[in-house]
């Protein structure tokens, strides 16, 4: 008996948490416990010696019971203390300041330029960015040889029989939506393009763009500067101006630069060429299975980069991509 006992304080002196306690109230104190089976034993003890042996029984079933309950006093109290330590709030400490993120100002520009088309009743259109060099280039009406094929400015996925590219721009997205919309078609292609340029000031090998398409019966270069004209102000302000300058692409007919003038730029006002723009080639619209006698369309593309630069005077465009957060913020902490 003595045995159990000492079994039971030592047991019970060596637990540190309820935990432990808990157990070690089982094993000493619990129906499966030595001092249990003493008690139980009591029934074949001759009856002259019940009592003298129950009392001793029940003194050592009491100091075990005793001496939990003063451990589990101990060991709930040091519990608590431990816990309002690790919850204790210094009122003195500097506080920890977080700064609130921001959305970066190229989203915010792309998903304005989409706001505006949309408002004009144009859709939104998506394509993948690994392209088939079909889409990318055949049926852009560039040439097997066009020097915007070679290694020099596009990436090529191996291996090079896969004929797969990342994408040189949105315009495969054009052609995607002529084979899968309706007629008529009016839609605007954002998204991330990729070209073989080193990154500096003024170039990125990652960069966006927006590219609008509309093909319908009718449509002239009238409509083309009409609709650009209206964006450019959205954009810049109705002081804003543009102009249509000649030139050349292998997927529209007849083609122009786009520039556009505005008397707040901070080095004085003058005209800033921004993007492409022509008359669809009738080439394209004969890939996408579209009569060029009974359609007619327009096509332009802007780099968003190109237009937060203007609007807002960056200089650098590697702060585009730095991801500095203090870049955004400059912007208003739009989330």
């Amino acid at each position: 008996m003595n045995a159990a006992v000492d079994a039971a304080l030592e047991a019970i002196a060596a637990a540190t948490d309820s935990a432990a306690l808990k157990a070690v109230r089982s094993a000493h104190a619990g129906e499966a416990s030595p001092l249990a089976a003493l008690n139980g034993s009591l029934r074949s003890v001759p009856n002259d010696q019940k009592a003298a042996l129950g009392k001793l029984v029940g003194q050592a079933r009491g100091r075990v019971a005793k001496a939990l309950g003063a451990r589990e006093d101990e060991i709930i109290a040091a519990e608590t203390e431990a816990r309002l330590a690790a919850e204790t709030i210094d009122v003195t400490a500097v506080p920890l300041r977080r700064s609130v993120g921001a959305r970066h100002p190229l989203t915010l520009l792309q998903d304005r330029v989409s706001d505006i088309f949309v408002g004009m009743g144009w859709e939104i259109a998506e394509g993948p960015e690994v392209e088939s060099e079909w889409f990318n280039f055949d049926a852009l009406n560039f040439d097997a040889d066009h020097p915007a094929r070679a290694m020099q400015d596009t990436f090529f996925v191996d291996p090079l029989e896969s004929h797969l590219v990342l994408r040189t721009h949105t315009s495969p997205v054009q052609v995607r939506s002529l084979l899968e919309r309706e007629l008529p078609v009016y839609v605007l292609a954002p998204g991330r393009v990729y070209r073989t340029d080193e990154l500096d000031a003024t170039h990125t090998p990652v960069f966006m763009q927006f590219e609008g398409l509309a093909v319908d019966k009718g449509l002239t270069m009238a409509h083309l500067r009409g609709t650009l004209d209206h964006f450019v102000k959205s954009v810049f302000g109705d002081d804003a101006k543009v102009r249509l300058r000649p030139s050349y692409f292998p997927f529209t007919e007849p083609s122009a630069e786009l520039d556009f003038w505005h008397p707040t730029f901070k080095d004085g006002p003058r005209w800033i060429e921004w993007g492409g723009c022509g008359m669809i080639n009738p080439n394209v619209l004969r890939s996408a299975g579209i009569d060029p006698d009974v359609y007619s369309g327009f096509a332009f593309g802007m780099g968003v980069e190109r237009g937060l630069m203007l609007r807002d005077g960056v200089q650098d465009m590697r702060e585009m991509v730095e991801g500095d957060v203090r870049f955004s913020q400059q912007f208003g902490m739009v989330v």
